[in-house]
């Protein structure tokens, strides 16, 4: 089985429609797909429709968190969209990104970047809005060659000229909030140093006493040392490891499958949740 479990579609930052996501996902020979677009379940409907046979469709969401003025990513799983207080908290997240990107902005204005609202608007389309759609202006601007190249101290990365600080849970917060819905919680990318700061190998600990399932140690960002040093984390905190490509669609170069999960650990992952289940493809749309 191939299992890529973090992939992104026009409901967030990524450049494929739910639809096209899930069937891009079967053309390139994956069994198992997850749709964790940012703070939003908004694509699942589309996605299901459109499932191809063959193919099984994890819903999921990538959270935003922070702490210590860290900024973190959680992966959830299987977890119940409409559970209140778990719903609550992602709208919290999701209202915040409009006045953050518009600040984002504003900013790159006084750095004598021409970007406009309404660029970065027509960027995101209905997706929420965030900081790919700003880099991906500077990119259409000439500024920087790639989204990627955005994401540095100067421009986007944390704690860059531009960037702009958001509202993020706190992840315990978000441990216990995903639990109370019924899902499996998995810490993105934890060292992906490119990014900015990432969080201590204690912190991690603590998130796992707290009840943090898993952690992405294959994954684009981090290089194979990175890997063993995460895999031997993960060994000593009793953690579930996965792999993922990340897939943004056009805005990053990761492919789908390029990192992925084992059928093991997948298995762990659908044990745990009473949320939700897998969809299985019946040949959609």
């Amino acid at each position: 089985m191939r299992i890529d479990l973090h992939c992104h579609s026009t409901a967030s930052d990524g450049t494929d429609t739910p639809a096209e996501l899930v069937r891009n996902a079967g053309a390139a020979g994956l069994d198992v797909v997850a749709l964790t677009d940012h703070d939003t379940t908004r694509g699942y409907a589309e996605a299901v429709a459109a499932l191809p046979r063959g193919l099984t469709l994890v819903t999921g969401a990538e959270l935003s968190c922070r702490i210590d003025g860290i900024s973190m990513h959680m992966l959830a799983y299987l977890f119940d969209p409409e559970e209140p207080a778990l719903l609550a908290e992602r709208e919290l997240v999701r209202d915040d990104r409009v006045p953050r990107a518009r600040s984002m902005v504003a900013r790159l204005n006084e750095l004598g970047v021409p970007v406009t609202w309404e660029q970065v608007a027509r960027i995101a389309g209905e997706g929420s809005v965030g900081r790919p759609h700003v880099a991906t202006a500077l990119v259409e601007l000439g500024v920087v060659p790639t989204v990627n190249d955005a994401f540095t101290g100067h421009w986007l990365a944390d704690g860059g000229r531009a960037h702009v600080e958001k509202y993020e849970t706190d992840p315990f917060e978000a441990i216990r909030l995903v639990k109370g819905a019924g899902g499996v919680t998995v810490f993105a990318h934890p060292s992906a140093a490119k990014r900015g700061r990432t969080v201590p190998e204690s912190v991690i600990a603590e998130l796992a006493a707290a009840g943090l399932d898993g952690i992405e140690v294959d994954h684009m960002d981090h290089d194979a040392d990175t890997r063993a040093r995460l895999r031997g984390l993960a060994a000593d905190l009793g953690l579930l490891v996965t792999g993922s490509s990340d897939y943004h669609g056009s805005r990053k170069t990761c492919v789908l499958g390029e990192y992925t999960t084992d059928p093991e650990v997948y298995g762990e992952i659908t044990r745990r949740a009473t949320g939700a289940f897998p969809v299985p493809g019946t040949g959609g749309a």
